[in-house]
């Protein structure tokens, strides 16, 4: 009997040891980078990799983070001025928000100048600059420049600053790595990396003066005012704007359009511009057919004011600027952009296309601030109840159709650049009355300002948006 027992229990041992020693799986796995799942990783994506790393930390501690507080006018609705509403919307007095707003920028010398976007700080009653190591400072507008969307600002640190390195903008090729470092929604000195899909992007209806550099490395609000950096870490733009309903579509103003307006803004705390003096149109193929020119190039003096640098200089109505100070001109905006570049009263070489042959001119650029350039504003000669001033539209455009009348300058302080109306806009209609003159612009507008709202619809590119703005 102890025997049976016995052989029962050596049994039941060999029967649970064998579970016993059965090998427990891992919770997770480590490595030791012989465990890797790809163990033989082709060496240039790892030194572009480290590569990479490398620029993060070397670029990271110039680049700041800016937050600011503003004061910002409240509107309130169209009614509010009438007494029977009185009781209910206060007393008719302007109310006035804060606003806070996050962005980007980067240090360019000891000395503490921060170079960022003018729509970071514009109408800041404080800044605060957060550098990379935690410190905070308070910030001073040095000066900004609306038409670039450029500002300066600065800081009195206590400490050795770092500093970034500006590249040469104009050597861009397209397909180049961007890399794009700011604050996008506040997530703190966020890294994103792609390419330059484009340069020279224009007639965007983002700034007046632009010529910017498209890339595919995300930028996102709050990335405003940050670096674009090349490969070496050097700076190559200045994050801008996105297209809102394209993903990787960011826009960067070139570092080398940005050293201009830096400079004026950091000796002089504002931007002097170069004038010319003439009306422009494009160079359609029919008009280069007309004039014999072998292709589309330059653009067309349409008109020229008398008095003015080109006038003197001998630019003719129907002359085709071809090269301005030894520049190509690709387009409008792209003359418009080289002759603001041009430091006024300097002499430059300008050849126009005229009578079949071309013809070398020189002449000295004034400033856009001359008395001059004023009075060769257009007739209207001062700004309208909504701050702008217009004219009729090109008569190219006419005859494709299109009716109303051109912004040709709107002022930074009225009520149509606080509704977001742009330079280049075409009023298409005032209070659902088409106006297709200035003569009937002006009519309309004095209607609304007898009615004390204005209603605009305006043509931007290919889009129709509707404004509607309560006159003072």
């Amino acid at each position: 009997m102890r025997i049976c027992r016995l052989f029962i229990v050596i049994i039941a041992l060999f029967t649970v040891v064998p579970a016993c020693s059965k090998k427990e799986d891992k919770l997770f796995y480590e490595t030791g980078r012989a465990e890797a799942p790809v163990k033989d990783v082709p060496k240039d994506i790892m030194a572009t990799q480290q590569a990479f790393v490398e620029l993060v930390k070397k670029v990271t501690p110039s680049v700041v983070n800016i937050s600011t507080i503003s004061r910002k006018k409240v509107e309130q609705p169209f009614f509010e001025f009438s007494p029977l509403f009185g009781d209910l919307f206060g007393d008719g007095r302007p109310r006035y928000r804060r606003d806070k707003s996050l962005g980007s920028g980067f240090i360019i010398n000891k000395s503490g100048y921060i170079v960022t976007n003018d729509h970071v700080v514009r109408d800041a009653e404080t800044i605060k600059v957060r550098l990379s190591n935690e410190n905070v400072y308070d910030g001073r507008v040095v000066g900004s420049d609306p038409k670039t969307d450029i500002a300066v600002i600065k800081i009195d640190a206590k400490e050795d600053l770092p500093v970034a390195v500006l590249a040469d903008s104009d050597k861009l090729q397209v397909g180049q790595w961007a890399i794009a470092i700011g604050n996008p929604f506040g997530l703190d000195r966020t890294v994103t990396v792609g390419v330059v899909s484009a340069t020279g992007r224009s007639n965007m209806g983002i700034e007046t003066y632009e010529d910017f550099i498209q890339t595919d490395a995300s930028i996102n609000p709050g990335n405003s005012g940050g670096p674009l950096l090349n490969v070496h870490g050097e700076v190559i733009g200045i994050n801008t704007a996105i297209v809102a309903a394209g993903q990787g579509i960011g826009f960067a103003i070139p570092v080398n359009m940005a050293k201009q307006i830096v400079t004026q803004l950091v000796t002089k705390g504002s931007v002097s511009r170069g004038w010319l003096g003439v009306s422009i149109q494009p160079v359609t193929d029919e008009i280069a057919r007309e004039f014999g020119l072998k292709k589309a190039r330059g653009v067309l003096v349409a008109d020229v004011v008398e008095g003015s640098p080109a006038a003197k200089g001998g630019i003719k109505q129907g002359d085709i600027i071809l090269d301005f100070a030894g520049t190509e001109i690709k387009d409008a905006q792209h003359l418009q952009r080289v002759v603001a570049a041009t430091a006024p009263g300097k002499t430059v070489q300008v050849t126009v296309f005229r009578g079949g042959r071309e013809v070398k001119l020189s002449l000295t650029s004034a400033s856009a601030d001359s008395a001059g350039a004023r009075q060769a504003r257009p007739q209207g000669e001062e700004p309208d109840l909504l701050g702008l001033m217009v004219e009729e539209i090109p008569s190219d455009l006419r005859r494709r159709g299109v009716s109303g009348v051109v912004v040709a300058e709107v002022d930074e302080e009225g009520i149509a650049a606080e509704a977001g109306i742009q330079r280049g806009d075409i009023i298409v209609s005032v209070n659902r009355k088409g106006v297709a003159t200035r003569a009937e612009y002006e009519r309309a507008m004095a209607e609304a300002g007898r009615r004390g709202t204005a209603i605009l619809l305006v043509r931007r590119g290919n889009a129709s948006i509707f404004f509607s703005l309560r006159l003072r």
